[in-house]
């Protein structure tokens, strides 16, 4: 009777081969002397269990993300938020306990770490998306028997109260002035653009002259430009907008056809003019706004013309104010999703339907559009309570007696 082969090996065509998984690691051997294809089969086993036991004592938190993120996160999730991703963890938890090893790692620890990012002013959201990604990581180490349990579980967030900054809506008459003070900029149709679109600063980007229909009369809303960091250099592409709903149809409102053609032909000019010097790669070319040089209109750009027109609307009320011997004016400050929340309010103080303005916007949700734009409805709740009226519709005969019945409680309140 032939001899039984050790577990793990069988025999094949004259040769052995010997097959394991240790602490997820396969071994595969191959020989034809079963006494030396043993040894080195043993051996292979036990430098796999000694890479575990290694790994459990030695590896630090930093290394284990670097690990984890390549082999298993990125894939799951859009190229333009690796960046983002990674520099959230290296600027929380890989700064403030990254050095540790793995195993060392405590509730305390996180907890600690968690406090000090209070105290140095990291946002909220910050912490939350860096401590959800952090017990996501430790949970595939403790899947691959690097750590007994996840010390994230029974962390939490320090709470303190803050009051939520209140969006900015420019007043009519500070959209005017602002929109007459970038008369004779090169980013005036831009701006009434979005004023009249209520696009986000990357749709705004990633607008392309095919996404304009002045037959139909629509703008077609389906890409965003992306702007990040990787590995130290800078990166720009066109992606898929924020959420499904994000992809939508905006109709032609307001000067928005002549705003738009007066766009094409500048531009088009301009093109004319630098010739080769104007700068626009395959993947970004088309682009409806840029700056003047044929580059992509990113966050940066928009920010940096507000700032320079709000700062000579500020001189120049200042000159006026010394002028008419009185104090000068608020300019108020705002950034570029303002100019959002501005064409909601116009959409709102024009009575327009709650759902048409999600729909115009792109959120997701109706609650969105209604949470971020109630304050809008303060200056007309009165007159809508009004039109409400009651329950139930009286009688002219109900109406006259429930009118003497209140006259005899207030007379019988004063007796």
């Amino acid at each position: 009777m032939a001899k039984a082969l050790p577990r793990g090996v069988r025999e094949k065509n004259g040769s052995y081969e010997a097959r394991a998984v240790v602490n997820g690691i396969r071994i595969n051997l191959y020989g034809t002397d079963l006494n030396e294809l043993m040894e080195e089969f043993e051996k292979a086993k036990e430098n796999a269990r000694d890479t575990l036991d290694y790994r459990k004592t030695r590896i630090t938190l930093n290394e284990w993300f670097e690990e984890w993120f390549s082999e298993v996160k990125q894939h799951r999730v859009k190229e333009t938020s690796i960046a983002p991703m990674k520099n959230n963890f290296k600027r929380t938890f890989g700064f403030y306990i990254g050095s540790m090893k793995l195993k060392d790692i405590k509730p305390l620890d996180v907890q600690r770490a968690l406090n000090a990012m209070e105290q140095n002013q990291v946002s909220h959201s910050a912490m939350r998306e860096a401590l959800g990604r952090l017990r996501e990581c430790l949970d595939f180490a403790l899947g691959n028997q690097l750590i007994k349990v996840n010390p994230c579980l029974i962390v939490e967030v320090p709470w303190t109260f803050k009051q939520s900054k209140e969006e900015i809506a420019l007043t009519q008459e500070e959209q005017d002035n602002f929109l007459s003070e970038m008369e004779d900029s090169w980013y005036k149709e831009m701006f009434y653009f979005m004023c009249l679109t209520g696009v986000r600063v990357g749709e705004l980007g990633g607008m392309k002259w095919s996404d304009i229909d002045f037959k139909k009369k629509v703008v077609h809303v389906r890409r965003s430009l992306s702007c990040s960091y990787y590995n130290g250099e800078k990166r720009m592409m066109l992606v898929t907008p924020k959420t499904v709903n994000s992809i939508r149809e905006i109709p032609f409102l307001g000067e928005m056809e002549e705003i738009l053609k007066a766009q094409k032909k500048k531009q088009n000019k301009l093109k004319e003019e630098l010739g080769s010097r104007w700068r626009s790669t395959d993947d970004l070319k088309d682009l409806v706004f840029t700056t003047g040089m044929g580059s992509p209109c990113v966050r940066y750009v928009v920010e940096k013309e507000i700032k320079k027109a709000l700062k000579r609307m500020s001189e120049k009320e200042g000159v006026l104010a010394v002028q008419e011997n009185r104090e000068p004016r608020e300019i108020r400050d705002f950034h570029p999703h303002s100019l959002r929340h501005t064409f909601a309010t116009r959409c709102f103080e024009k009575k327009m339907e709650p759902k048409v303005v999600q729909r115009l916007m792109g959120h997701s949700s109706i609650s969105i559009t209604l949470n971020i734009y109630t304050h809008v409805l303060d200056n007309i709740m009165e007159e809508e309570i009004k039109k409400f009226g009651v329950a139930k519709t009286q009688t002219p005969e109900e109406y006259y007696n429930e009118e003497i019945r209140r006259a005899r409680i207030s007379a019988m309140s004063h007796c």
